[in-house]
């Protein structure tokens, strides 16, 4: 705004002392049109004095002349500025020049910021017209993924399966239809192992029952004469069904969150003795040896005596049943900074790479026939993992068929929970 004033003002000042130079005189008619011209269309106002101090011209009287008829209704209500400026020509004073301004902008400033406000005005205006129709898109594409969510739900509730295809999903519904599919596999999983074991569970009480309903009905009918031989098969049978009950409610029981452990300190030699004295007579008939190897040096550990006896006689006693005559179970413990490892390696018939990651989940088996011989249902491996949980301990698997199985459960030293 400054800028344009001043360049105006230099154009009437270099006239003035065109015309002096050339006439001898301050104002000439070309000068004189200026001064009305940048009056009428810059709103700028000139008083002109000589080197004497008289009015040489005057356009002042047109401001309020044109305000009065209406014209410059921009800066009607504009305060008005002045600047005086000394004209000299070779270093000689020849006059004074004062100009009155508004205190706006002018001519091609005026015109400059009308133009850009009307820009900002066409961007708010495209800006909003695209955020609507991108909300739209977005909310279009958003509800589409809600209604897909929502059907899926629909179909899970009718126990169908159901997968919702996330490719086209935006990223946070993506997420979320990621998660429910996870959902719904899992559900799945969970519905086909419980199938899997109430059948399971069905054929392993039906064998018992039938024999003991047999077993009754002859003595009932005078067909056998119950002798020690028979009522000990009967027993047998009765103890194999209590037998599955108990492991019922032993998984029950370890898979209880309020179950609390008896926690004390245990010497790793002492707990490997044991389980040698325990296991010894049943690998002697079987013809399996038994291979122990103490801890050099004592360590000592935090944890439930009984629940990490029933720990490691599950995993010895797997290993017993599915090594043959003839080969060896090892059993030995490794000490490492905070925790130690027991360690169950056996020469057995190994297990398939593709159940490994399954071994623990509730009533998975992998070889069923191998399951029903051994008069499993699939569950001592959840009892297992349950009880190594609460320790917050570790359990892994290392197999090849037909090479064996090592099983390595760590203890932490410490009870830091």
């Amino acid at each position: 705004m400054e800028v344009s004033r001043k360049e105006k003002t230099s154009f009437i000042e270099e006239e003035i002392i065109r015309t002096y130079k050339q006439t001898g005189r301050l104002i000439s008619e070309q000068a004189n049109s200026m001064l009305h011209d940048q009056a009428m269309t810059e709103n700028l106002y000139y008083t002109l004095y000589d080197r004497s101090g008289n009015v040489v011209a005057d356009t002042t009287r047109m401001q309020r002349m044109m305000h009065g008829m209406g014209m410059h209704q921009r800066t009607e209500t504009a305060d008005y500025e002045s600047s005086s400026h000394t004209i000299n020509v070779d270093g000689e004073k020849i006059g004074t020049m004062e100009v009155v301004y508004p205190v706006e902008l002018v001519g091609e400033d005026f015109t400059f910021l009308k133009s850009i406000q009307q820009n900002i005005l066409i961007a708010v205006i495209v800006i909003l017209l695209l955020s609507i129709l991108f909300s739209f898109l977005f909310s279009r594409r958003l509800s589409a993924g809600f209604m897909r969510l929502s059907t899926a739900v629909q179909e899970l509730k009718k126990h169908k399966r159901v997968n919702v295809p996330v490719e086209d999903l935006s990223m946070e519904m993506k997420q979320l239809g990621e998660s429910f599919n996870e959902l719904a596999n899992s559900l799945t999983k969970e519905e086909k192992l419980r199938k899997q074991f109430t059948a399971d569970f069905a054929h392993e009480l039906r064998t018992p029952l039938a024999t003991l309903r047999s077993q009754l009905e002859a003595y009932q009918d005078g067909i056998w004469e119950p002798t020690p031989e028979r009522l000990q098969k009967s027993h047998r049978e009765l103890m194999r069904l209590v037998r599955l009950v108990n492991e019922l409610e032993t998984l029950i029981a370890v898979e209880n969150p309020q179950k609390k452990l008896n926690f004390s300190t245990l010497e790793a030699g002492k707990i490997v003795s044991l389980l040698e004295d325990q296991f010894r007579p049943s690998f002697q008939k079987k013809g399996v040896t038994l291979q122990v190897n103490l801890p050099l040096k004592k360590t000592h550990f935090m944890a439930d005596q009984d629940r990490v006896i029933q720990i490691l006689t599950n995993l010895i006693n797997n290993a017993l049943q599915y090594t043959s005559k003839g080969k060896t179970v090892a059993i030995f413990t490794k000490d490492k900074e905070e925790s130690i490892c027991f360690i169950v390696k056996d020469e057995g018939i190994g297990i398939k790479n593709e159940d490994i990651p399954f071994l623990f989940e509730r009533f998975y088996r992998g070889d069923k026939s191998r399951a029903t011989k051994t008069g499993g249902i699939g569950i001592g491996l959840s009892i297992v993992k349950a009880l190594v949980d609460a320790h917050h301990a570790t359990i892994d698997f290392n197999s090849e068929v037909g090479e064996g199985t090592t099983v390595k459960v760590c203890f932490p030293k410490k009870r830091g929970f």
